[in-house]
């Protein structure tokens, strides 16, 4: 196994209710989301012991949940903080459990896109760098304007620092 250092380029923005990403969800996940030098969207959260689903594991729900979120958010690496991706299609496979007891790591990407739809991929990675969860998802790319009447301040959806924001992140390779 190796660690490869990923430098960080950018933090997107949090908003204050989304389930996934709102800081002020006292039921959410209050992910944060960071974009890679390798193109790729990072997310990372702690699990509460309301995302459980059996003892001592990330609900299957939940791990769909985010995985959606990062990979439809992935093209805003390229676009622009309002372009958002709208599921079409979305699978996953669970291939390990998913444990509660640390910080809970996901790589998306986008691996195909045209004018109105794009796809992308997504793991969540365990701290021995192998695949707990992939998938795999179709999105059609939508204004936030186009979604639902979005009031950006009342949202808050900005960029929020904190003081643990990495500059860097280490995964390990298998």
């Amino acid at each position: 196994m190796t660690t490869q250092p990923i430098a960080i380029r950018r933090k997107q923005p949090n908003s204050r209710m989304c389930f996934v990403c709102g800081l002020e969800n006292e039921y959410g996940l209050k992910s944060r989301f960071y974009e890679l030098e390798t193109g790729e969207l990072l997310a990372l959260f702690n699990p509460a012991n309301e995302h459980q689903g059996y003892p001592g594991r990330l609900h299957g729900g939940l791990a769909a949940t985010i995985l959606d979120e990062t990979i439809g958010r992935s093209i805003m690496i390229t676009t622009s903080d309002t372009m958002w991706g709208v599921t079409v299609e979305f699978s996953m496979r669970l291939k390990k459990p998913v444990p509660m007891d640390g910080q809970v790591r996901v790589i998306g990407r986008t691996i195909s896109e045209n004018k109105r739809f794009f796809e992308g991929t997504g793991e969540i990675i365990l701290p021995d760098g192998s695949p707990a969860v992939t998938a795999r998802g179709k999105y059609l790319k939508v204004d936030i304007e186009k979604i639902a009447d979005f009031d950006f301040e009342n949202q808050q959806w900005q960029v929020v620092r904190e003081e643990d924001d990495p500059e860097q992140i280490s995964l390990v390779t298998p």
